[in-house]
């Protein structure tokens, strides 16, 4: 063992002397070189002989300049880097002050290249991508916050519609007139020239307005909307609309008096409304003629009417016998006309139930039992067979008849009772109850409306201007679904234009929102909507920039939002955060406020809420004219 031990401190001490030598050995190798490296560097350049071997190889430089050289670690084959431009830095300057009253897809300078028959040039022509404006339309000079509901359905500023033609054309009428620096609306029209409500009174003798069973109304060629304005206050809400023609800013007044309204006409494609929409449709004098084209306005009429809804007429040929001398035309042709109008009424198996004085009533019926039987006495209109009723984006008009869903018996109302106003707007629609809708249940309508009432509060906590009662009356929301924030909002005093986007066709809830007693439209919000400049007090845009991603330009949109929101006018964006980032960069250069806060469950919800405002600001004043 002692023998094993000596034998074990030998090779130790053995391997540690060997590493010993290895080391010292290294440290001197090193030293070696780097003498010899500074004794290299001290000899200064080389010379260049001829007769050196290596003259062809080395360079008369010094070695230190080998130490002095710039290297170039730049790319050199990779595109150029763009210059910094001005268009990645957004710019929308103001308009030219001629734009102010500027409708794209209602532009009369456009409208001149269509056809004339059926007023075809009067529908929506927009402008092509290449035509857009990228400019922000002014309001005019000295244009002031309109006057809040209920003293706007009687007042205007001049400013803020700066025309007289309505109040010297439609002067013993009573439309509208001018006093000072505001304008006035009586309420008169031209079939009731003792006012609105008087005439409104006269239609409740006839058809009962005060039970809630009609909610829903349209007024086609509305005029200043005054039926729409005075049907108000019996908690019917109508949907006016007008042509842009000769009767100037007609929808425009509407608008400033805070009633519903939209530019649009009769004539070759449907209106932008779902079927079985309105309890009551309404023509006073509105110069629509109902019995050429085989009836085809009034088709479109029948379409849009639910179950049992009244057709009111006014106004020429109606009490012929007692006006056609002051509407210069003959007793014959007008006696004519009215035959015709009765004939389509029948065909569409409408019912006459009451003329009295200067109004007429028909009523559509519950179902289509008796109507289908009555084909074989009158062929046309024949039923429609294919075409989605509830499609009515440039969809062209057919002469044919809207089938009413089916019925098991004849007491039946075709699509579902509705309850009356207001305990409709909560009810579960029969579009849902039926399953017509697909993926949406009775319990999804409840959690949705639900879900509204909680974010419109959340929303209030932050904007204090929506909370403030009278703030806003004219509202917009861009993408409706099922109306929620329409109905969290229903006490207050305002109405909102829920808007359907023609993209979101594969659930077509429009006819769900009218079926609450709600109103609104179908959009494509990559085009213009049919409306003034200038009409809202507040947008909401529920995950729209998501929805139309890839589809067109945020920033067209957002111009289009501009058009319509009026100054000091509100926004709420609902989007993604990086979506709303973006959205922030552009409205920073569009004179809006805004800031991004928080989904209301909480920071770490992806999807945020923008907030803005768009600032006040108008064209400058028009410079004096001079004597030449």
């Amino acid at each position: 063992m002692a023998a094993t031990r000596f034998l074990s401190h030998i090779t130790i001490f053995n391997s540690k002397n060997s590493n010993l030598y290895s080391i010292t050995i290294l440290a001197i190798l090193c030293t070696i070189f780097y003498l010899i490296g500074i004794w290299q560097h001290s000899l200064g350049p080389i010379p260049n002989s001829s007769s050196s071997p290596v003259s062809g190889f080395l360079s008369s430089s010094p070695c230190y300049s080998l130490h002095t050289a710039q290297l170039d670690f730049m790319p050199h084959h990779l595109p150029h880097d763009p210059t910094p431009a001005t268009a990645r830095v957004p710019h929308f300057p103001p308009c030219n002050i001629s734009f102010s009253e500027y409708t794209p897809c209602e532009d009369a300078r456009r409208s001149l290249k269509f056809d004339r028959d059926m007023l075809i040039y009067r529908q929506r022509h927009c402008p092509e991508k290449n035509e857009l404006l990228k400019c922000r339309i002014p309001a005019p000079y000295g244009y002031k916050v309109p006057f809040r509901w209920p003293e706007s359905r009687e007042f205007a500023w001049f400013a803020n519609v700066p025309h007289k033609e309505l109040t010297v054309e439609k002067k013993a009428q009573n439309w509208v007139k001018v006093e000072g620096e505001k304008f006035r609306f009586p309420g008169g029209g031209t079939m009731f020239p003792r006012g609105a409500g008087a005439y409104i009174d006269d239609i409740d003798k006839l058809i009962n307005l005060k039970d809630g069973s009609i909610r829903t109304a349209i007024d086609t060629g509305c005029g200043v909307a005054s039926w729409g304005a005075y049907l108000l206050s019996r908690n019917i809400i109508a949907m006016s609309f007008a042509p842009r023609d000769t009767h100037e800013a007609q929808v425009q007044f509407a608008l400033e008096r805070g009633v519903p309204a939209l530019i649009g006409v009769l004539a070759s494609i449907r209106l932008p409304y779902p079927s079985r929409a309105f309890d009551m449709a309404h023509c006073s004098r509105c110069l629509i003629p109902w019995d050429n084209y085989d009836g085809i306005y009034l088709i479109e009429v029948d379409r849009i009417l639910r179950p049992g809804g009244y057709w009111i007429l006014s106004g020429p040929p109606i009490n012929w016998e007692n006006h056609w001398k002051g509407w210069n035309r003959t007793a014959d042709d007008l006696k004519a006309e009215q035959s015709r109008i009765e004939t389509v009424a029948k065909s569409l198996c409408w019912k006459k139930i009451v003329q009295k004085g200067d109004i007429a009533i028909w009523q559509k019926p519950t179902n289509h039992i008796h109507c289908k039987a009555t084909r074989k006495v009158f062929k046309r209109p024949r039923f429609c067979q294919t075409q989605n009723p509830d499609m009515a984006w440039y969809t062209k008009l057919e002469k044919c008849l809207t089938p009413l869903p089916q019925v098991s018996e004849i007491k039946e109302i075709a699509g579902g009772q509705l309850p009356k106003w207001p305990q409709r707007l909560n009810a579960i629609p029969p579009r849902i109850s039926s399953g017509s809708l697909t993926g949406v249940t009775g319990n999804n309508f409840v959690e949705n409306t639900e879900l509204w009432k909680e974010r419109v509060a959340y929303y209030k906590n932050i904007d204090y201007q929506l909370a403030q009662t009278g703030r806003y009356r004219n509202l917009l929301d861009m993408n409706a679904y099922l109306g929620g924030f329409a109905a969290a909002l229903v006490d207050d005093p305002v109405w909102v234009m829920n808007a359907v986007p023609v993209e979101a066709d594969q659930l077509n809830t429009l006819g769900v929102i009218y079926e609450r007693g709600l109103i609104g439209t179908y959009q494509n919000w990559c085009e213009a909507m049919s409306t003034y400049p200038r009409t809202y007090d507040f947008i909401h845009a529920d995950s729209i920039f998501s929805l139309y991603k890839d589809r067109c330009d945020m920033e067209d949109i957002l111009l289009e939002m501009d058009r319509v929101l009026r100054p000091e006018g509100s926004v709420i964006i609902r989007d993604d955060v990086d979506v709303l980032l973006k959205i922030k960069k552009i409205i920073d250069v569009m004179q809006w406020e805004g800031r991004i806060a928080d989904h209301e469950k909480g920071p770490h919800e992806r999807e945020k809420i923008l907030f803005a405002v768009k600032q006040y600001w108008t064209a400058p004043p028009l410079a004096p004219k001079h004597d030449q």
